[in-house]
């Protein structure tokens, strides 16, 4: 279950990068990595395409050495989506970090 959290932060990882210039995959691995993250291709392409499907990343192909490399580029989807995620995460995160200002459940028989 730990993975599948992870996984969301690292898509709102590749959002936050694409917002600031193109991305490509190898250099995702590797920024990815510099935050302890150890992803396979096999995880992160896919993700990536997921990504473009859906509408949050727009792709384009340049010729980089002679070979083609796929760049991602944030769209206005993927700007909107990373707006509300900077949102949630701050306010969730905030909570998680904070014990101090930590809010009880409501109890079942409250709420019926």
């Amino acid at each position: 279950m730990l993975r599948d959290f992870l996984l969301g932060f690292v898509k709102i990882h590749i959002l936050y990068h694409a917002a600031h210039e193109p991305i490509y995959g190898v250099a995702m691995l590797e920024e990815l990595a510099r935050h302890g993250y150890r992803l396979s291709p096999g995880t992160l392409y896919p993700m990536l395409h997921g990504l473009a499907r859906d509408g949050y990343l727009a792709q384009e192909e340049r010729v980089v050495g002679g070979k083609v490399r796929k760049y991602y580029i944030l769209t206005e989807l993927g700007h909107a989506a990373l707006r509300e995620a900077r949102q949630k995460v701050r306010e969730l995160t905030r909570e998680v970090l904070d014990d101090s200002s930590a809010h009880p459940l409501p109890h079942p028989e409250e709420h019926p």
